[in-house]
């Protein structure tokens, strides 16, 4: 039996208001996220930039959403202007920002450590070298009870057990950080691998983020990877003590963390282009790393960029307990002052 005319139009119509109910539904989602703050990239200060959302957003109701996909993620995904700001852990150079009409600025700054799973290795034991990170990574040293670890770790029995090489899949900035450590220390590491977001590995395995490397470590005996310090000691996991430029083992920790900011020079000039690793002075942290925010210049959306940079002029001055508490090193108070002077220039 075929529908009456009059049944056709009584569908259609009810066809065309649950169209527009559907029309209204998303026009309210849309309008319920545009005002929020998006961001990507760096997995290395997601512990701290997730805390700093949610503090911000119970004081102010504004949403920041951040994505934590890697630091080579995030700066393509500026560049192409889908985020309203980008997180790197590896700074772009001033010409490259102004080819990609950006602009950047540091956060914060935390500490890229070697985790391992060891049997009865305590976190801060283990001492390692720059040039025995070099080798294993290389796959130049291959069982943790090589006589090289054990010249450098007298009071520990090693196992006669393989090294499993932990490495990132993603592009990183902690990866840079790492590399550009190891480039430094061990000429032959620069000279075979380099320093970069992503590297070709001569060995090991792939773990996507800081999360995932942790994850692996955890679960596999024998492995030694690089995580960003609060990861490690939200998973307990053991961590080396590393000999620095001065010649001095030292511990990851806030404080040496700040004894390499010291060295820093800060430019505004240059878009405060800086890399710690391997800085001079004793009580260093040698793969110390600055987190650093990208921002379109002129490209993005106005409303959205002054929002950001209200989130991140609050990071920088009352977030900054937030930094202390997981591990991360505030900005000096100076430096704080070069970022908005810079603001003020770039973003008028």
């Amino acid at each position: 039996m075929k529908p009456t005319l009059d049944c056709r139009i009584r569908f259609v119509h009810a066809l065309g208001r649950l169209v527009a109910i559907l029309l209204l539904s998303l026009g309210a989602i849309s309008l319920a996220r545009a005002g929020d703050i998006t961001g990507a990239g760096s997995t290395f200060v997601y512990p701290l930039m997730s805390k700093w959302a949610a503090t911000y957003y119970a004081r102010t109701g504004q949403q920041v959403n951040y994505q934590p996909t890697g630091s080579g993620n995030g700066i393509r995904q500026i560049r192409s202007a889908s985020v309203t700001f980008g997180a790197t852990d590896m700074p772009l150079k001033p010409e490259d920002l102004r080819a990609a009409g950006l602009a950047q600025f540091p956060i914060v700054v935390g500490g890229v450590v070697p985790v391992l799973n060891l049997d009865g290795v305590r976190p801060g034991q283990l001492r390692m070298t720059g040039l025995l990170l070099a080798d294993i990574f290389q796959g130049k040293i291959t069982n943790w009870n090589d006589p090289a670890i054990a010249a450098e770790n007298p009071g520990i029995a090693f196992p006669d057990q393989k090294i499993v090489v932990v490495h990132r899949s993603d592009s990183s900035g902690t990866t840079f950080n790492w590399t550009d450590y190891l480039a430094k220390v061990s000429p032959q590491w620069g000279e075979s691998v380099g320093a970069g977001t992503t590297v070709k590995w001569p060995v090991g395995v792939g773990a996507n983020g800081n999360e995932g490397v942790a994850t692996y470590i955890r679960n596999v005996k024998g492995s030694i990877g690089y995580v960003e310090l609060t990861y490690a000691l939200q998973r307990r996991l053991p961590y080396a003590a590393v000999r620095n430029r001065a010649g001095v083992f030292v511990q990851p920790s806030r404080e040496s963390f700040s004894a390499a900011v010291a060295a820093a020079e800060w430019n505004p000039k240059a878009d405060f282009y800086q890399v710690l690793t391997n800085a001079p002075g004793p009580q260093a942290w040698p793969i110390t790393g600055v987190v650093f925010v990208l921002i379109s210049r002129g490209r993005g959306n106005p409303g959205e960029t002054k929002d950001a940079l209200a989130f991140f002029r609050w990071a920088l001055s009352e977030g900054q307990a937030d930094a202390s508490a997981g591990h991360y090193v505030a900005l000096p108070e100076n430096v704080v002052k070069h970022i908005e002077a810079y603001w003020k220039e770039t973003f008028q």
